[in-house]
């Protein structure tokens, strides 16, 4: 071949290059994998956001919605994203049981991925050691502050409802832990519930009829001024219904969201322009909150939790690829964050060093703060 083809298909093949990112095609990909619209809408609507922003780069997934019995289905579909070359970067939000094999396995052949967890279920300490940077809520602090706006609210008595399977995870049992002495402290009673695992043999219509059914036995035991919480995503829909109708007190969901379980139990319909915009969104659920003469008995964060972490976690994965974030700055990661949100974010990190980051967001009471 003469040097003139060589250098003529070298020429061609950078010019379809240059025409392929020119129109469109990004230079390269990044995967997430998210929960599914039934269990965990705010994640799934948070990378849909993320891929309209960014069209052609994100390759979205979905982890099996029974995942613990499906882990290697789960595993399969990290390993499968990794085999594009194309792909620099997986998002994991939530990382479930699984993500840690997932990232190992991962890095036996692509050391260069960048992994980024949202939520993760696993060992605090060995997902910090294996992921490339880790976002979640600051369950430890939570224990504390899921009280206060309780005791805020007028609530004398505030019930947990879990199951062994979350009480297994490390901070969701220290969150319980504190949650408990934080009620002593304050002058609450603390009652733990044990509620049937969503993942367990009736599945989650089991878990969501035993919520619905027991919301107005313990407020008939307890009176209406107690405070309703729960470790699971499926509970959150029946429990506000269950605690409205009652006129009980509701702090804030296991992820706490405008979007989560409020419009669903409201009966409110997110529309178009509505999606993404939490403003507009939390002044419906208001509206609807005051008009049932519930203001001061329902809140929330003025912003998706899990939401949040999926469009900053494809933005922090995609600056991270581009070179234009560094991991370990704290405050780098706090105001894309930050941005993403629309509101102040206080951020702390598990170990000095770390890259698994835990953030709090202040919380908004229905009829009140609005």
């Amino acid at each position: 071949m003469s040097r003139k083809v060589v250098f003529s298909i070298a020429v061609l093949t950078l010019l379809l290059a240059l025409t392929s990112v020119s129109m469109g095609q990004a230079p390269f990909k990044i995967g997430i994998i998210t929960g599914t619209v039934s269990q965990s809408e705010d994640e799934y609507r948070g990378a849909e956001a993320a891929a309209a922003r960014y069209p052609g780069m994100l390759i979205h997934r979905l982890y099996p919605d029974n995942f613990m019995q499906e882990q290697e289905t789960f595993i399969a579909q990290i390993t499968s994203l990794a085999a594009d070359k194309d792909v620099k970067a997986i998002v994991i939000n939530q990382g479930v049981p699984g993500t840690v094999a997932g990232i190992r396995k991962v890095r036996e052949t692509r050391p260069d991925m960048i992994f980024v967890i949202g939520e993760p279920h696993e060992d605090p300490e060995i997902v910090e050691r294996v992921a490339d940077i880790s976002l979640i809520p600051d369950n430890i602090a939570r224990g504390r502050t899921i009280v206060e706006v309780a005791k805020k609210m007028g609530a004398k008595k505030l019930i947990h409802y879990s199951f062994p399977r979350h009480m297994s995870m490390v901070e969701l049992a220290e969150r319980a832990s504190i949650m408990e002495q934080t009620c002593k402290e304050l002058g609450l009673e603390f009652i733990f519930v044990n509620a049937p695992d969503p993942l367990g043999e009736g599945g989650l219509p089991a878990t969501q009829q035993f919520i619905l059914e027991d919301v107005p036995r313990q407020v008939a035991t307890h009176g209406k001024d107690v405070a309703f919480f729960s470790t699971n995503c499926g509970m959150q829909e029946p429990l506000i219904i269950a605690t409205l109708k009652a006129g009980a007190i509701f702090p804030e969901q296991c992820c706490p969201s405008p979007t989560h379980g409020y419009p669903a139990a409201l009966g409110l319909e997110i529309t178009e322009e509505m999606k993404g915009n939490f403003p507009a969104i939390i002044n419906a659920i208001n509206e609807q909150i005051v008009g049932r003469g519930m203001a001061g008995r329902f809140a929330t964060w003025p912003v998706a939790t899990s939401y949040l972490v999926s469009v900053a976690g494809v933005e922090i994965a995609k600056m991270a690829v581009e070179g234009k974030i560094n991991l370990n700055d704290m405050a780098a990661v706090q105001k894309v964050m930050e941005a993403e949100a629309g509101v102040g974010i206080e951020i702390s990190r598990l170990s000095n060093s770390g890259r698994y980051y835990r953030y709090l967001i202040g919380s908004i009471i229905f009829g009140v703060d609005l």
